[in-house]
């Protein structure tokens, strides 16, 4: 049983407190991390049944459009995925993606995108994907080759998107292409592609070392209507920054999750295993581990929840969300290395929980900017930060 005193700390109200216990009851109803021999399958389950129990709602901004605010709460998003992701590594990815997928409709979608999207995806009836990175541009999203132009009432978009989650399984995705209204990352725009448009195909399938729905999307001649279009023209830099910035905390939440399971099942591990007439917890070496352990997870939650509560009181948290992301996912992955050593053996076997964690973290330190990026985020944040400081 993980420890939830930190449910008691002054960046939660009481709201929030319900949700973490109506949701830990939940899923130790309803989530087996057990085997899944057909992941799309899998996903498209978690989907459902996440969205039937009414926790998609939290993903999706506007009560108006079946959300559960009106505006995203952070911290009930980090929460759903510090519980799911403790729960089980693909549940939180089904609920992520569902918010991370429509959340640029939730904050540019215009009231008719709204009601045709997020409703959707608030109930699970439709998956959600976000389609930003490129074979050529990941991190440097100005580097985008991916185009779009217009050709009377519709667009039509040419290119690739690759390293897309939910690609091949998404009902729709959220698509930044290059529309050409200035250099660089001022001409850029947002679309709406449905998956059935004509010219959108799955290029290729991509496996990796924790199985998630992940594909390379290929647009020949893509034609959409003008209606697809999200926001307005040469805004698909600001559209998709603001939406990375709502989900980035809830990366770190969800390494947060991971590291927790590690911890709880370090403990377990340590307290049972007899060794030389005595239990592995009673040797020094294990104790320094397990404090270095629970010490990692309180300041990784610390700065994910700092980052959550500034967001919701209003306040810009691009440095902050930066670093919960940087730390969370860095300090998670040491957390788990040393509970696959504590498990031994028995820690590398193929599915065993700790295992399992071992492959879902590493994903984490890359995706939603990896963690060099998030190092220049926090240095240029602050550098600035003194920089106006010295000017007054």
């Amino acid at each position: 049983m993980s420890d939830k005193s930190y449910l008691d700390w002054p960046f939660f109200d009481a709201k929030h407190r319900q949700l973490a216990a109506d949701l830990e009851r939940w899923a130790s109803d309803n989530i087996s991390d057990e085997h899944h021999s057909d992941t799309d399958a899998a996903c498209r389950d978690f989907v459902a049944r996440l969205g039937a129990a009414g926790w998609l709602r939290y993903a999706v901004g506007g009560t108006a459009f079946g959300g559960k605010y009106d505006v995203i709460d952070t911290r009930a998003i980090c929460l759903l995925r510090e519980t799911l992701a403790r729960h089980s590594g693909l549940a939180d990815f089904a609920f992520a993606m569902q918010g991370l997928g429509s959340g640029a409709i939730t904050l540019h979608g215009s009231t008719e995108q709204k009601q045709g999207y997020l409703t959707k995806v608030a109930t699970g009836t439709a998956i959600a994907a976000f389609a930003l990175s490129e074979p050529g541009s990941g991190s440097d999203v100005a580097a985008m080759s991916c185009a779009a132009r217009l050709d009377g009432n519709h667009y039509v978009l040419d290119g690739e998107k690759t390293w897309i989650s939910n690609g091949g399984i998404a009902d729709f995705y959220v698509v930044f292409a290059r529309t050409g209204e200035a250099p660089g990352s001022r001409g850029l725009s947002a679309f709406i592609v449905d998956a059935t448009t004509p010219g959108l195909e799955i290029a290729e399938r991509i496996n990796v070392i924790a199985p998630h729905p992940l594909a390379r999307l290929r647009f020949s001649n893509c034609r959409m209507p003008k209606s697809a279009l999200l926001g307005t023209p040469g805004q698909g830099f600001k559209v998709a920054m603001q939406t990375l910035d709502i989900f980035r905390t809830s990366v770190a939440a969800a390494a947060l999750g991971f590291a927790r399971h590690a911890l709880d099942a370090s403990l377990a591990r340590a307290t049972q295993r007899q060794m030389f007439n005595q239990a592995l917890a009673d040797f020094q070496i294990t104790q320094t581990k397990l404090a270095q352990m629970a010490t990692g997870v309180d300041i990784s939650a610390l700065l994910t929840y700092r980052a959550a509560w500034q967001r919701d009181q209003g306040q810009n948290v691009t440095r902050e969300a930066a670093m919960a992301k940087m730390t969370a996912t860095e300090t998670a992955q040491q957390i788990i290395d040393a509970a696959v050593q504590i498990w031994g053996g028995l820690g590398v076997v193929s599915e065993h929980p700790v295992e399992k964690l071992y492959r879902e973290i590493r994903a984490l330190r890359i995706y939603e900017g990896a963690t060099e990026v998030q190092q220049l985020i926090i240095a240029r944040q602050t550098l600035t930060a003194w920089e106006a400081q010295a000017a007054d």
